[in-house]
């Protein structure tokens, strides 16, 4: 049986070099720096990565050079969100072909799915593959929102093992371990001490981008060690790196922040905007104030 997925997994940014393309060579090196900073997953192809923006040939090359250059160190989630079900079908089985651990799906964005509908669609996905399924509930940006009712009914589906749960709402956390029990792991999505301390056995963070060691040692702090008060001062201290990749900031914070520490991120992809100069600025004092580096070595 493979190891369950446990623990901080950075939703990772996509590297984008001065033409535009995709930095393969930059990936890679961002891939090995995450791991020797003691992140425990990667997620390449989430909303931070922008799927949406990227051709097929990139999905490709992401998929394949983050998991090759991880190489079996920590578990690899790709995500294979698509509006049509036979699309996501597609991708999750080349993810598992390109020998990913597991696959992170966010619901159909545009149609406003029912629930019976989306249960349709994460059942035929789940049969379609042998790797894990995390569900990922993110209303802000996908128009669909599934509650802890509809994730119990989901967690009955053979292999949607996880759900990455990000609302606001903390409660959320409780109800999917009260309803859908050992059937369905809840991973934090915006919250991550806040979960933790609900029950959440991960964190599918964004300010692990920049500051891996960091996100994951709280994590090891609050849901390993128990020791919640020193948690939670960790987390107040890092909370504004955290809420600087918060909201629309999310891709062209954590890029600003990453090259001001010396990483080539690049400039988002259309149609998002590389932060106004003010925003900027601001950015690089976060770096300079926490000491923020990236190094290869």
């Amino acid at each position: 049986m493979p190891k369950p997925f446990r623990g901080v997994f950075t939703v990772m940014i996509t590297p984008i070099d001065a033409d535009g393309k995709v930095n393969l060579s930059a990936l890679a090196a961002f891939t090995d720096w995450q791991i020797r900073e003691g992140v425990h997953g990667l997620i390449p192809l989430g909303s931070t990565g922008e799927f949406l923006s990227l051709s097929d040939q990139d999905w490709d090359d992401v998929a394949r050079t983050v998991i090759q250059t991880a190489a079996g160190r920590v578990p690899v989630l790709i995500g294979t969100g698509a509006e049509d079900t036979r699309e996501a079908v597609r991708l999750s089985c080349k993810a598992e072909a390109l020998g990913a651990d597991g696959v992170m799906i966010i619901p159909p964005f545009y149609s406003t799915p029912t629930d019976d509908e989306l249960v349709t669609h994460y059942r035929t996905i789940a049969r379609s593959i042998s790797i894990p399924i995390m569900v990922y509930n993110n209303p802000a940006t996908s128009n669909v929102d599934m509650k802890p009712e509809l994730l119990a009914r989901i967690a009955e589906i053979e292999g949607c093992d996880y759900v990455k749960e990000s609302t606001l709402e903390v409660t959320r956390i409780r109800d999917i371990v009260r309803l859908a029990g050992d059937r369905m792991t809840p991973f934090g999505g915006i919250l991550g001490f806040e979960s933790f301390v609900m029950g959440a056995q991960g964190w599918v963070a964004v300010a692990s981008n920049v500051a891996p060691a960091a996100m994951s040692r709280i994590f090891t702090l609050a849901a390993d060690e128990k020791k919640y008060d020193e948690a939670r001062a960790l987390y107040l201290e890092w909370l504004p790196i955290i809420q600087a990749v918060g909201g629309q900031a999310y891709v062209a914070g954590s890029k600003a922040l990453l090259n001001h520490m010396g990483f080539a991120a690049g400039s988002p992809l259309p149609p998002r905007l590389p932060l106004p100069s003010d925003q900027d600025a601001a950015m690089k004092t976060l770096v300079e104030r926490f000491g923020l580096s990236f190094s290869q070595n």
